[in-house]
């Protein structure tokens, strides 16, 4: 069964998809084929800017956290191993303080939807029954509807380059944001635990799961993904330095 079809998610569909074709016949004038691609960068800016002030929850929260590392480091130290026992007193000191440890992660889930909603508008062939235009608009000659392997398996492989900057881009994104968290809130990682090792690696390498999902959906999805870590590092590092 096709989800687009439903009558909700058509209608979501046809919105995204007025939206988009507006915002690149505004951007026209001023950026001639590469409209559409910039329509996406200015719809990601405008979801971010909403979403600021859970940006400033997600940086209170890591505040908090900072406050309770040391008494979060005793209790890893007086339960050790015994996870069960670590995770009910971890959740006692947060209730207890009133932390919540989803708010880290309200932005991602925010922004989930509107995620969603690009990567359809670059799959599908037709919207409400009508050919979908969006699928016509290019960056630099590759469509936005093409990933990374379908640019490089297509006559514009010499394009792939644009893909390649993009994905170095948000990597660089990352990784900063990855250091500038943990130099703003260090976390005392434990060691000689059993899966001690395997924890730290993925906690060392869990941020770049954005980098491959980059690689792999439409390139405008790409352009939303790359655009939100940007912006992430940089509201990131005003708001700690604002939010009190």
């Amino acid at each position: 069964m096709d989800l687009s079809t439903l009558p909700v998610v058509s209608t979501l569909l046809q919105a995204g998809a007025d939206l988009l074709t507006s915002l690149t016949a505004a951007l026209s004038p001023v950026a001639g084929s590469a409209a559409a691609a910039l329509a996406v960068v200015a719809l990601t800016l405008v979801v971010r800017i909403v979403l600021v002030p859970l940006s400033v929850l997600q940086v209170r929260a890591e505040r908090d956290r900072r406050r309770l590392a040391p008494q979060l480091a005793a209790l890893r130290r007086r339960y050790g191993s015994d996870t069960r026992r670590l995770q009910e007193a971890v959740q006692r000191l947060y209730t207890s303080e009133r932390v919540s440890p989803l708010a880290g992660c309200l932005p991602v889930l925010a922004q989930a939807p509107v995620l969603s909603l690009v990567y359809a508008l670059f799959t599908h062939a037709s919207i409400a029954g009508v050919a979908n235009t969006l699928l016509d608009a290019t960056l630099v000659g590759i469509p936005l509807g093409h990933t990374l392997l379908a640019v490089v398996a297509s006559p514009l492989w010499g394009h792939a380059w644009v893909v390649l900057v993009l994905l170095a881009v948000l990597a660089v994104a990352v990784e900063a944001s990855r250091r500038a968290a943990a130099r703003w809130n260090p976390v005392e990682r434990p060691s000689g635990q059993p899966g001690a090792g395997a924890s730290a690696v993925l906690v060392r390498w869990a941020p770049f799961v954005s980098v491959v999902f980059a690689a792999v959906v439409p390139l405008a999805a790409t352009l939303y993904v790359v655009t939100s870590a940007v912006w992430a590092l940089g509201e990131r590092a005003v708001l700690r330095r604002l939010v009190r």
